[in-house]
């Protein structure tokens, strides 16, 4: 069986004060935004795809994506960007969505199906992605940017950040969450650029130097 072809949103929402400020989805990356490079691992996965992002859409024009800002005022963390995205979803008339980060340019190409997988193996309503950690005592680091999400819960992710709640992995487990683990050799998929440094890194990744 296929994998449906949910509607997508990236989380570009972020403060990016690691980078200096700035969205640092836009710094480039082999010619081309760190963001652009997202879309392309995202458009064969997913069907219609959204950027969540706060002020002004103009700066992201030339991607061609919708953009849809947090509905929770202040600066909610990711929750918020998920939020955002279910409800764009739901105007989609979509039962799913996934999300993405906007600072990742390199995860799974699979990631979706995987997800999807997951979610039907488990019965859970949610899925996340998840890699090994050694230093954590799950053996486990969750991906919580990196998740499908039924739109039906919604209004029930909005009581819980209108009433603070900010932590990802709090809400989740709320209602029960599968895991789609991605153990693989080679470089990290999920790494993330949050400072000049990282962006070295993804770089050299991107141009061979890293294997």
């Amino acid at each position: 069986m296929s994998t449906p072809r949910y509607p997508a949103v990236i989380l570009a929402g972020g403060l990016a004060t690691r980078m200096g400020g700035g969205d640092k989805s836009l710094r480039d990356l082999g010619g081309q935004p760190i963001l652009a490079h997202v879309i392309q691992r995202l458009i064969p996965q997913a069907g219609s795809i959204a950027l969540n992002a706060n002020g002004d859409a103009a700066r992201f024009a030339d991607l061609g994506l919708p953009v849809i800002a947090d509905s929770i005022e202040g600066f909610a963390g990711p929750l918020a960007g998920v939020l955002a995205g279910l409800d764009w979803a739901a105007s989609e008339g979509a039962e799913a969505l996934v999300s993405v980060a906007a600072d990742t340019p390199f995860f799974p190409e699979d990631l979706v199906a995987r997800l999807d997988a997951a979610r039907a193996e488990t019965g859970h309503p949610i899925a996340m992605a998840a890699s090994p950690d050694g230093g954590r005592k799950s053996g486990l680091g969750r991906h919580p940017t990196f998740g499908l999400w039924p739109v039906a819960l919604r209004d029930d992710l909005r009581a819980a950040l209108t009433d603070g709640l900010r932590k990802v992995v709090l809400w989740t487990d709320r209602h029960g969450t599968a895991t789609a683990l991605f153990d693989t050799p080679g470089p990290d998929p999920f790494f993330n650029v949050n400072t000049p440094e990282d962006l070295k890194i993804a770089r050299a990744r991107l141009g061979g130097a890293l294997s």
